[in-house]
């Protein structure tokens, strides 16, 4: 019993305490007040519980007044931003508080004063309150006054440096927030602090560069021309990337130097890339890093050469990285040599961020070259990780382990045996029933490349009930989405039997098919012309589809060659004409509509070779000789001016459609 009263009593000392503070605030006379906040101010330091139970207590609010008394001295209100600062170094739940208090108006304002100890005091406090993940970084956009002020605060002192480039780093989120910087002159006022005595200086200016160069070409574009003391930033940033530089340092660099390449103001064959950054990059993946290094490491080299064939050759041939890469799996092992307990726990809390990596940067180097797809899925068990990838807890693990498994499925050789051998479907499929989109839409384009007609998986996969699914991927609200669920229905019908097309325009219904061929984005309707084209393939399956489907198959084609389309889009539509002119009773739907003939006829006279072949193709497909009605399906062209059209054809000077043309006048002279 003892025992639980004297927690209690605890609890009330702490809290006793901690009035007694949060009273002497609110003293008449001004030095008592004074040293209360400095009796506060030790008593906090590193003491979470106080911490809280003065935020309790309402201190807050009190410190905020005192620091914004015109009336306050001035040692009082830095003693007041003092105490709030270390305040929020506390629990993100203190800094919640403190936001909701409107410290961060506060401090801005006292900003505005003229003494520099003070406003370090406030920059201090804003840096610790913004760096933290809970505080709205759209606060210091707020009030239009505040970028420039702190532009000019930053020529103060090094501590107004290092914490106004912190700020700067931590808010600039959006590209928004990089045009803002951009504008009020951050690059010219933050370059020469890269050559600052203080290494914190130049580390948080450093950060500064890698977030404003973010997918930024106009602020890429301007760093490459900046001279720092006379030297290009390029060259600044290669030399922060030297080996004796800390590794904090040469990451931040590299990634600044990745970003500017990704933004095209870098060439990719620059030495500062090939020479510099990648090795660098490449070296901050090997085991004697720390767990967070190696993962930027790998995660900023992916991007880096994720464009670019000729980097992926190079990164994949450096320090045996394909091999090096295989480690990320094995972290931390029994053997780990890591003797720091806290470490440990640290580690194997985040190893997953570890195998997203590695995902990560397979997907990338894997996405072009042939040979090293091979390497990667030759390493040890590396379809079995990518399987087991694929049912992770962690999203972003399963969503990095399908980007891999979609850059593998782009080589014809790996789908024909690795995909196969472990049966990598299944945990696709599974992958498909319930997941974010962005998952789905990697998922389904790896499907898409499973059910190309040599891959040995689209057999199992046709089995298992894919059509259903790939039917309602076809109605998402993601036109990414519907594209690869069209996509993958078209691979499935290619030279498929009769069964799985009937099945496909069952499931699909027409009515969605039709909804496909109106979609806004010229993506989907390529792709649903593309099923459909497959779908009316060989004659049999022509006939019986327009059988039951004609007229709104006729209606679609109409509707698609009167509006406003592409020419690839208009070939295609004339290529499905063209099929169905291959029917043996589908021919009649064409023959005797005198409207589509006249289309045929306009697009035969186009200016455009693409559309003209593909318009005699469906005449030559209509007069065919050895076909029942064939005589009378050429007199009624001859009499609407087919003929003279083909005559004209013949001296066209592409050589394909002056022989199509050849060939279907032959039909007449047979």
């Amino acid at each position: 019993m003892q025992k639980g009263g004297s927690v209690i009593e605890d609890i009330m000392e702490v809290t006793a305490t901690s009035r007694h503070y949060v009273d002497r605030l609110f003293d008449p006379d001004p030095q008592k007040v004074l040293q209360g906040v400095i009796d506060m101010k030790n008593a906090v330091i590193g003491n979470n519980k106080q911490k809280a139970n003065l935020i309790v207590l309402g201190a807050v609010p009190r410190l905020l007044y005192l620091l914004q008394q015109s009336s306050s001295s001035m040692e009082l209100r830095t003693e007041c931003a003092v105490v709030l600062g270390s305040l929020a170094m506390g629990t993100e739940n203190n800094i919640k508080s403190l936001v909701d208090c409107h410290i961060i108006p506060a401090l801005l304002q006292g900003l505005l004063s003229s003494d520099l100890i003070f406003i370090e005091a406030c920059l201090r406090c804003l840096r610790t309150v913004f760096i933290s993940p809970v505080t709205p970084v759209q606060l210091l956009y707020t009030d239009p006054t505040v970028i420039p002020h702190l532009m000019s605060l930053l020529s103060n002192s090094l501590r107004t440096q290092e914490y106004i480039t912190q700020i700067f780093s931590h808010c600039c989120k959006t590209p928004e927030h990089q045009t803002i910087l951009f504008n009020h002159g951050a690059i010219q006022n933050i370059a020469p602090l890269l050559i600052s005595p203080s290494y914190k200086v130049r580390m948080q200016a450093l950060k500064c560069f890698s977030v404003l160069a973010y997918e930024n070409t106009q602020v890429s574009m301007t760093l490459v021309n900046v001279l720092v003391d006379g030297e290009l930033l390029t060259q600044v940033f290669v030399k922060m990337m030297q080996r004796d530089q800390p590794i904090e340092m040469q990451l931040t660099a590299a990634k600044c130097l990745t970003y500017m390449c990704r933004a095209s103001a870098i060439r990719t064959d620059d030495s500062c890339i090939v020479l510099k950054t990648l090795p660098c990059l490449v070296r901050m993946c090997s085991k004697e890093h720390l767990l967070e290094e190696r993962v930027e490491g790998a995660e900023t080299l992916a991007y880096l050469m994720e464009p670019d064939v000729e980097l992926q050759r190079i990164a994949s041939t450096t320090d045996h990285l394909v091999a090096m890469l295989a480690d990320y799996f094995k972290y931390p092992s029994s053997v780990s040599a890591i003797t720091d307990i806290k470490r440990l726990d640290h580690d194997l809390k985040h190893a997953h961020e570890l195998r997203q990596a590695a995902f990560k940067l397979y997907a990338s180097l894997g996405s072009n070259d042939e040979d090293i797809r091979k390497k990667i899925t030759e390493t040890e068990n590396m379809m079995d990780r990518i399987v087991s990838g694929l049912s992770e807890s962690s999203i972003k693990v399963r969503l990095a382990a399908v980007r891999c498994l979609h850059s593998l499925s782009r080589s014809v050789q790996q789908l024909r045996t690795s995909f196969h051998d472990h049966a990598v479907w299944k945990p696709l499929m599974k992958l498909l029933q319930n997941a974010p989109d962005e998952v789905l839409v990697m998922a389904s384009s790896t499907l898409c490349n499973l059910l190309l007609e040599f891959s040995p998986s689209k057999e199992p996969i046709l089995e298992s009930g894919v059509i259903e699914l790939l039917c309602s991927l076809t109605q998402s609200d993601s036109p990414a989405l519907r594209v690869n669920g069209i996509w993958a229905l078209m691979n499935m019908a290619f030279q498929a039997d009769q069964k799985v097309k009937v099945e496909i325009v069952r499931c699909l219904g027409t009515e969605q098919l039709f909804r496909l061929l109106s979609d806004p984005d010229t993506n989907v309707l390529m792709k649903t012309l593309g099923l459909l084209r497959n779908l009316l393939s060989t004659r049999p399956h022509i006939d019986q589809i327009m059988s039951s489907h004609g007229k709104q198959i006729m209606q679609a084609v109409t509707l698609i060659l009167e509006a406003e389309h592409s020419i690839e889009v208009k070939e295609q539509t004339l290529c499905i004409l063209a099929n169905i002119a291959d029917g043996n009773t589908a021919k009649d739907l064409i023959m005797t509509n005198d409207d589509m003939l006249q289309k045929i006829k306009y697009y035969m006279g186009h200016s455009n070779v693409k559309l003209q072949l593909a318009a005699t193709f469906c005449v030559s497909n209509l007069i065919w000789n050895e076909e029942d009605g064939s005589q009378e399906r050429q007199d009624k062209l001859r009499e609407m001016g087919f003929v003279d059209i083909l005559h004209k054809l013949t001296q066209s000077s592409d050589p394909n459609l002056s022989d199509r043309a050849k060939t279907a006048l032959q039909q007449y002279l047979a």
